[in-house]
């Protein structure tokens, strides 16, 4: 079950689980502070909140994701599966930036704004992966 504590993790588990974790660490604080114009070039024109607000309320969800994927290794499944959606839900910001031909992080083509996007799914399978959650989604228990 996911919910159950579960067993030993590999140690390249644990370096891909904290290295995931202080990354999303850093992006939330850099949505708060340095980086935040640039991380507002994400947010969709469509989307109905405002775009500093979004910025604001993504990088404090980074920063609670990336710290529990840190320090809560007991519940590293359910917290690996949560991650994995907030990579999901936010791609439609990278889709937007690209569509919109919006310049943020250096990504000033349409071609380098179109190859980011086939690194969201590696970010799903990372969080996954390091945290056990694929394989105890694969769990006949």
């Amino acid at each position: 079950m996911l919910l159950e504590p579960p067993g030993p993790d590999s140690v390249p588990r644990v370096v891909a689980r904290v290295g995931l974790g202080l990354s999303l660490l850093f992006a939330g604080v850099s949505h708060l502070t340095f980086a935040r114009d640039e991380f507002q070039a994400q947010v969709p024109s469509w989307f109905p909140v405002g775009t500093d607000l979004t910025v604001l309320a993504s990088g404090a969800v980074e920063i609670g994701l990336g710290a529990a994927l840190v320090v809560l290794p007991r519940h590293r499944v359910v917290v690996g599966l949560v991650v994995a959606a907030f990579f999901v839900v936010i791609f439609p910001g990278n889709l937007a930036q690209w569509l919109e031909h919006k310049d943020g992080f250096g990504l000033d083509t349409d071609t380098k704004r179109l190859v980011r996007l086939f690194f969201q799914p590696l970010l799903v399978a990372w969080a996954l992966w390091s945290s056990g959650a694929l394989r105890a989604l694969r769990s006949p228990r």
